[in-house]
């Protein structure tokens, strides 16, 4: 019988571990003082691009500028 003491925290939570690790990363951001809280905003923004692949070619990728929810 596998016991649940082992499943990490967030598991448990239903939480995959890049939401909990952004949620970790958003209260440290929070808790920095001026002028550290403001550079660090500034590179929370994420920027990529996707390309979809059709007949094993891939289609003109689309760039994309995310930032996160306020």
């Amino acid at each position: 019988m596998a016991s649940n003491a082992a499943v990490p925290f967030w598991r448990a939570a239903g939480m995959t571990y890049i939401t909990y690790s952004n949620i970790c990363a958003n209260l440290v951001r929070n808790c920095l003082k001026e002028p550290y809280k403001t550079e660090a905003v500034t590179r929370e923004k994420v920027h990529f691009s996707i390309s979809k692949w059709t007949d094993g070619k891939p289609e003109k990728p689309t760039l994309r500028s995310d930032s996160p929810e306020e």
